[in-house]
Formats: structure tokens, sequence, C-alpha cells
């Protein structure tokens, strides 16, 4: 049976929501980040060599990397939440598919450690990391990220969901992104149709149950 090694508070609640879509059984082997690193455990690095989550494990087989395991599993579930091949609705799936981590992640990490850095440092050296730090955050990482959320929100103006009108796999992919940007970057601000997207998600009843069993997910609001 698949097994979704399962970090709390991480992409790996994806994972578990696109198995709890497509209905095939899984296991769930659970992991807790540290308290005051939030690191993943050691223990993860038993399984694949970078220690980082999601990983699942299915019949020998180790699948590491949100967007190979979503592709991975839905091949497993022959294609559903998928468009059809040579079709303009695939060609955005596997857009989106890779923009979620390859373009819009990169930005908010960054955010996120600019952030964090001021309280991470010597007392003597704060105000001058702070400095730094908000002065890398206004002049580049903003606008980068005021440049994604403007253009994922005209995108959503085109259709109901990221490949089209039905419900994908590629919004599972997105949700992460999103959820996190909503809270942590003020992505929703003058942006409805972003703002519409995390809450029908959060809608769906197959979301929900995939909470139920994952845990406290702070990311989702």
């Amino acid at each position: 049976m698949l097994t979704v090694h399962h970090l709390n508070n991480s992409r790996s609640q994806r994972v578990l929501w696109l198995l709890e879509e497509l209905e095939i059984p899984y296991e769930i082997k659970y992991y807790q980040r540290n308290a005051k690193t939030q690191l993943a455990p050691p223990e993860l690095r038993a399984v694949h060599p970078l220690g980082k989550s999601p990983v699942v494990t299915d019949d020998g087989a180790v699948v590491a990397e949100t967007g190979a395991i979503i592709e991975y599993i839905v091949d497993k579930a022959g294609g559903r939440l998928r468009p059809p091949a040579g079709t303009p609705e695939r060609l955005r799936w596997t857009y989106w598919l890779h923009y979620a981590e390859g373009s819009l992640m990169p930005p908010l990490l960054m955010r996120l450690i600019f952030s964090l850095l001021p309280s991470r440092s010597p007392v003597l050296m704060r105000p001058i990391v702070n400095a730094i730090a908000e002065r890398t955050k206004q002049g580049y990482i903003e606008p980068e990220l005021k440049t994604h959320f403007d253009f994922i929100e005209a995108e959503l103006g085109s259709s109901t969901w990221f490949a089209g009108e039905e419900f994908s796999a590629a919004d599972v992919m997105m949700s992460f992104p999103l959820e996190s940007a909503g809270i942590r970057a003020n992505a929703f601000a003058g942006r409805p149709r972003i703002k519409a997207f995390v809450e029908r998600i959060h809608a769906r009843p197959a979301y929900r149950k995939a909470l139920e069993k994952g845990g406290p997910y702070s990311y989702a609001g």
C-alpha cells in the first residue's frame, strides 16, 4: 500500500488531499518538526537521503518532490484529475503543476527567510540585518510577488480552475503556495479570484477529510 511520510505544516498535506480526491487507499507515517528550528526530524533521512517531506513509498518505489508525487499518483489513478493529452487544458495543467514550486514558491520562501533573519541574528547586529532585510524585501521580493499575484489573479479570470473549467491535480499543486501567500504575503488584498480559489478548495469534502487525517495545518487558515 502507498505510504505518505507526512510532516506537519508542510507540502505533504497536498498529497493527502489528492489521495482523498482520487479515493486511493493509503497509510500515513507522521513526522513532527523540531519545535525550535521548525526543521524536519532526522528520521526522514531513512526514507530519502534529503530528509524532506513529502515523500511516498509504494511497493518498493520511493518518490520525492511534490510535483513528481502528484504525477505518480495521477498515473496510478489512470489519469484522473488530468486533462486529456493534446488539449489546451493539458498544457495549462502541466504549466501550473510546475509553476507552483518552480516560480511561485522561491520568492515566498525568500520573503519568509528575510522576515526571520533579524530575530535570529546577534542582538548587536539586528538593526543592520533588519535594514538589509527590509531593503531586500521592499526592493525586490515584494515587487516580484506582486507580479506573480497579479498574474495569477488575471489567469483565474479565464477559467474556474487553473487548467480549465474542471478541477484537477494542478489546483492541488497550487493550493499550498496560495494558502501561504494569503496569510503571509497579503495575496488576497485586491485579488478576489485568488481568495475565492482558496475558499473553494477549503470547501471540498476531500480537502476537509485530508485535514482531519493530516492533523493541524497552520497555512490553511
